[in-house]
């Protein structure tokens, strides 16, 4: 049996990931309530964590994701089976992949400063390095970008990361 001050913990920080992602969800035209919240249900630390907390978990998987994808893009690079325009495709991606890696570094470091509109900038920077990787492979008709959910999955973790930070803004804004 689970003592009821745990039980409350639990309940608790079950309510903050889902209210967060509610709103998160509600307020974004593009971000989905399920990758929200299993994503950041999946991150045991995340049981016990306040706003800020959410949005550092969301960061550090974004950096995560972004960091097996450029794995990812490395060892599809060496597909020679490939046609040469989806390698160079994938060049593209590694180098906004590898760009999007020091830049979530960055973020992170400026988001625990509270400086959160720096921040902010950095994940929106990522969040258009997808775009733009995503985008390349649909220059040429008929082409499908194999990078197509790793993508998606880093411009939804960066959503989290920007609503959690409107939110934590909000919150700031209204307290003074």
């Amino acid at each position: 049996m689970i003592p009821h001050e745990k039980l409350s913990a639990v309940a608790i920080s079950v309510d903050i990931i889902t209210q967060t992602c509610e709103k998160c969800a509600a307020e974004s035209d593009v971000l989905s309530y399920n990758v929200c919240a299993a994503s950041l249900q999946a991150v045991p630390v995340s049981h016990v964590t306040n706003l800020q907390g959410l949005a550092v978990i969301a960061m550090e998987l974004a950096l995560h994701n972004a960091t097996n994808t450029l794995s990812t893009i490395k060892e599809l690079s060496n597909n020679k089976s490939l046609d040469p325009f989806a390698l160079v495709c994938l060049k593209d991606c590694l180098q906004l992949y590898s760009d999007a890696i020091s830049t979530l570094a960055d973020a992170i470091g400026e988001f625990l400063s509270e400086d959160y509109g720096t921040a902010n900038t950095w994940v929106s920077t990522v969040m258009e390095a997808t775009t733009t990787c995503e985008g390349g492979f649909k220059e040429k008709e008929g082409e499908v970008s194999p990078l197509t959910n790793e993508n998606y999955n880093l411009f939804q973790l960066c959503d989290i990361v920007l609503c959690i930070s409107h939110l934590l803004n909000y919150s700031k804004s209204t307290a003074t």
